[in-house]
């Protein structure tokens, strides 16, 4: 018999005693999964749709839209998307359940808090697919995605057993309604994969979203049936290629300054129509474009009123702004007399048709001079400047030479051509004074750019340039860009003074109405007819389109501004050329002083500028800008300041307010009173994501003042319009004499 070795029992000993406790690890590992339902801190049922793939999406992120200025204007950012689990085999433990266990219960709950009814979330928990079964897990469509980390917390304190979430991207679109049309929004659709995507669906976000989408990227690798990847196998990647960014030409002060009036003269007389457009005449840059109806981006709320863009998409007669281009061109073909008499009231073009009547009624003013009658805008005049002075021929060659028959070519979709009528004698003398011929409001401004600057008419384009993140190197620029030389400076200058005399002269349209302290703005009044179903003219003087096409300052316009407002709600004593000039004057004026252009015959406007303060303790910062007459808002109880708006070196509008964020107790300032672009100062600094309802100033906030916030949080303000008494002692408009301006009714006969 062999007598056994003592080390030999030794060793197999520990042995035992290492596979006995790799053993044990595992057995304990596999109950804790089994009791927990979640593996290195990941729940395992929102992990088992991935639990068989073999290649992973890396997803692209969507392009950035920015203003001129580098203002995010649309973005991404990170959202959740709601699912439930509803198979019962991912819950080990009846204790911890995994999966949906009363669909009563949980539909009750979460319709407290998701906007779906509390019958669909219940008919969706309990539903059964196509073979009798119930599916995995379900989502909520609409209502359970872009989720906020706000909205993601609500539910997750309901402790609802199978309520989960997947990480996701939105769209965000900070300022609200902001030339919405122009920007666009976009959808989450189902592709053919059965894969979520995000789709452009209106204005660039649809025209660009080629460009804005990228390209995702994906991981493979070989895995086992439980997704880990197999020994000696590596995973092959493919980046994802983001988005690019786009810059566009519009500035976020100026769309600011002109959402805000516009809102003003909706709730005032809520008209049918409202279209705006502000431009810089040397470049043809938009620097602001808007409309009323709009919509919110995120919400669509008011986007079923229109989906065009009515700057761009929509053609219509534009009335008296016409006849500076006719003004134009008899003054370029050197027959326009200012001094030569003609009978105004009614003309006959041709015997076969009804005569041109003055907008009075055709009553005119007896025998006046060519350079009266422009000042009050007569038909007569410009109907025999065209037949008369011109000849048809010529004038057809200046409205190609203005591109009134083409479109311009600016970047966004759906462009309209208009189309000029010019078959009939009548129709061709009335095209002159804006009638029978359509045109778009942009065709309008890139003609005026040629009276604007020299005589060189630019081409308008709303995109600066477009970056590629992903090569910083690769940056696509929009040069300015001539669309032609239909008149000389010579003539350019003369139109502008003569422009200059409607708007200071007592026998102008634009009388007052128009006028600016401190700026001579040269311009036009318009008063087109709107047509109806089956021929003719609307009547009543409610049932017109009033616009005025005007530059400032006069000897070098800095912009053109467009504003036409159709059918407002107006009372027998008011012009209809009132909304138009309650959105002319304060965004032309507000623009002007923003972009520093000294007024006429007064001292140059101070703006001082803001030095940094970063570093800083709260008291220096205090002290640096009080001697700059500021008195800054501090976010927080911190001992530094660690960023501020405006920027170092920024000039501060009047009223404007500098927001100082410090490095500890960050804290919600108290903002009633505050202005829409103040409030986004505070959201700035905190990265928080801005929601405002109504127009004018903040009235309530949904953070308390003086309260604490997270990154992420929504900062939701209530703003109101001021009363009028408050208005006028912020001297935001005079009181303007109508004489002159009350009787223009122009183009007031009907086309046959």
């Amino acid at each position: 018999m062999i007598k056994k070795q003592p080390n030999i029992n030794f060793g197999a000993a520990i042995l035992f005693v290492i596979f006995g406790l790799l053993f044990f690890v595992l057995l304990y590992r596999f109950i804790s999964i089994q009791i927990t339902g979640e593996a290195g801190g990941e729940t395992l049922a929102v992990k088992a749709q991935q639990k068989y793939e073999k290649e992973r999406t890396i997803e692209a992120k969507r392009g950035t839209i920015y203003d001129r200025n580098g203002e995010v204007i649309a973005t991404d950012t990170n959202s959740y998307k709601l699912i439930a689990i509803l198979d019962e085999s991912m819950t080990t433990n009846k204790k911890n359940p995994k999966h949906v266990v009363n669909p009563d219960k949980t539909a009750r709950k979460l319709a407290k808090v998701i906007d779906m009814e509390e019958s669909e979330i219940y008919r969706l928990l309990t539903k059964l697919n196509k073979d009798g079964e119930q599916p995995f897990q379900v989502e909520f469509g609409k209502a359970g995605r872009d989720l906020s980390n706000q909205k993601k917390r609500e539910i997750e304190e309901l402790e609802l057993p199978g309520i989960t979430f997947i990480k996701d991207t939105k769209r965000f679109y900070p300022n609200g309604v902001f030339a919405s049309h122009l920007v666009g929004y976009v959808e989450k659709k189902e592709n053919k994969d059965n894969k979520t995507e995000t789709v452009g669906m209106l204005g660039l976000e649809q025209s660009l979203n080629d460009v804005l989408t990228g390209k995702n990227g994906k991981v493979n690798y070989e895995s086992d049936i439980w997704g880990y990847l197999l020994a000696d196998t590596k995973e092959k990647v493919t980046p994802a290629v983001d988005g690019k960014d786009i810059y566009l030409t519009l500035d976020k002060k100026i769309q600011t300054f002109l959402e805000d009036s516009m809102s003003k003269v909706d709730e005032k007389y809520k008209p049918e129509k409202m279209i705006a457009i502000v431009a810089d005449p040397k470049t043809g840059e938009i620097l602001a474009m808007s409309q009323r109806p709009s919509f919110h981006p995120k919400t669509k709320e008011g986007i079923s009123k229109t989906w065009h863009n009515e700057a761009v998409e929509n053609s219509f007669e534009p009335g008296s702004t016409m006849k500076i281009f006719t003004l134009a061109a008899a003054i370029e073909e050197g027959v326009f007399n200012p001094n030569e008499l003609y009978k105004s009231g009614q003309y006959a073009v041709d015997p076969k048709s009804r005569p041109v009547g003055d907008h009075n009624k055709g009553q005119g003013w007896g025998t006046i001079s060519y350079y009266e009658g422009v000042l009050r805008s007569s038909n007569v005049a410009f109907a025999k400047i065209v037949k008369e002075k011109l000849g048809y021929e010529t004038f057809r060659e200046y409205l190609t030479k203005f591109k009134l028959d083409q479109p311009t070519g600016i970047e966004l979709p759906n462009e309209a051509a208009g189309k000029i009528q010019y078959e009939w004698p009548r129709d061709k003398a009335t095209t002159g004074f804006g009638q029978a011929s359509v045109i778009t409001p942009i065709q309008q401004v890139q003609a005026a750019t040629a009276v604007a600057n020299g005589g060189t008419m630019m081409k308008p384009h709303v995109i600066s340039k477009i970056v590629d993140p992903n090569n910083k190197d690769s940056v696509e620029k929009t040069e300015p860009e001539v669309s032609g030389n239909p008149i000389s400076a010579k003539t350019a200058k003369e139109v502008r003074d003569i422009l200059e005399d409607v708007v200071s002269t007592p026998k102008g349209t634009g009388y007052k109405l128009f006028n600016i302290d401190g700026y001579e703005v040269s311009g036009k009044t318009g008063t087109a007819q709107i047509p109806k179903p089956g021929g003719g003219y609307l009547t009543g003087r409610q049932n017109l389109f009033f616009s005025f096409l005007g530059m400032a300052p006069t000897d070098d316009p800095k912009l053109i501004v467009y504003v036409a407002v159709q059918q407002p709600q107006i009372d027998l004593h008011t012009s209809g050329a009132q909304p138009v000039a309650d959105i002319f004057k304060p965004v032309m004026k507000s623009s002007l002083q923003y972009l520093n252009i000294e007024p006429e015959e007064q001292k140059k406007v101070q703006y001082e500028k803001i030095p940094s303060v970063i570093g800083s303790s709260a008291e220096e910062a205090k002290n640096i800008l009080s001697k700059k007459g500021v008195t800054p808002i501090i976010m927080g109880k911190g001992k530094k300041v660690i960023d501020q708006l405006p920027a170092k070196d920024t000039k501060l509008m009047t009223g404007e307010n500098v927001v100082l964020l410090t490095d500890n107790e960050q804290m919600i300032p108290d903002m009633t009173g505050w202005s829409l672009r103040d409030v986004m100062k505070v959201a700035k600094l905190g990265n928080l994501e801005l929601n405002s309802v109504g127009n004018g100033y903040v009235v309530k906030q949904n953070l308390k003042p003086g309260s604490t916030f997270k990154e992420g949080d929504y900062l939701i303000v209530e703003l109101e319009l001021p009363s009028k008494k408050y208005m006028k002692a912020e001297g935001d408009e005079e009181e303007a004499g109508e004489d002159n301006v009350d009787s223009e009714e122009e183009n007031v006969e009907v086309q046959d």
